[in-house]
């Protein structure tokens, strides 16, 4: 990857719609290789898609939570399970396993509290595997960004 490709990827960061005549002009090639060079990426992987962002407070989701999760053993089948289950649940944003005091953490969004004490009680508390969660409620988001900073 040389350093036109990095450009390419990072101004499709800003703007994943720009069009490739847009896009050949800021990264200074014609368009032609321009796309070429983001197909070649994309078939790499490197790009995996595109996607619109959201206002999560327009659309009445402005409650953001993570949970620590704390699972009975850590073995194979418990952390498959754990994890088979949370992919299922559209309200976890984000899911990481982690090293440390925890299992995984968690991230949410919920349209208020009652809505959140309500999805633990019937779906974190009673998860197979789950000993004990704790919880975080976001009082204010500082930064929140998808880009990876290619340098």
């Amino acid at each position: 990857m040389d350093a036109i490709d990095k450009r390419i990827l990072r101004e499709l960061q800003k703007n994943g719609k720009v069009t490739n005549v847009e896009l050949a002009s800021r990264v200074n090639l014609s368009p032609t290789p321009c796309l070429e060079r983001v197909k070649k990426l994309e078939n790499r992987g490197i790009i995996q898609g595109y996607h619109a962002k959201l206002d999560a407070d327009l659309l009445g989701l402005g409650l953001v939570v993570f949970v620590q999760i704390i699972l009975n053993r850590t073995t194979t089948d418990i952390f498959d399970k754990f994890a088979t289950r949370v992919k299922k649940l559209p309200e976890v944003l984000e899911c990481h396993m982690v090293a440390g005091g925890f299992d995984y953490l968690l991230k949410l969004r919920f349209q208020d509290m009652i809505q959140y004490r309500r999805f633990h009680g019937e779906q974190l508390a009673n998860m197979e595997g789950v000993l004990q969660t704790h919880t975080y409620i976001v009082m204010e988001q500082i930064k929140e960004t998808t880009s990876l900073g290619v340098k």
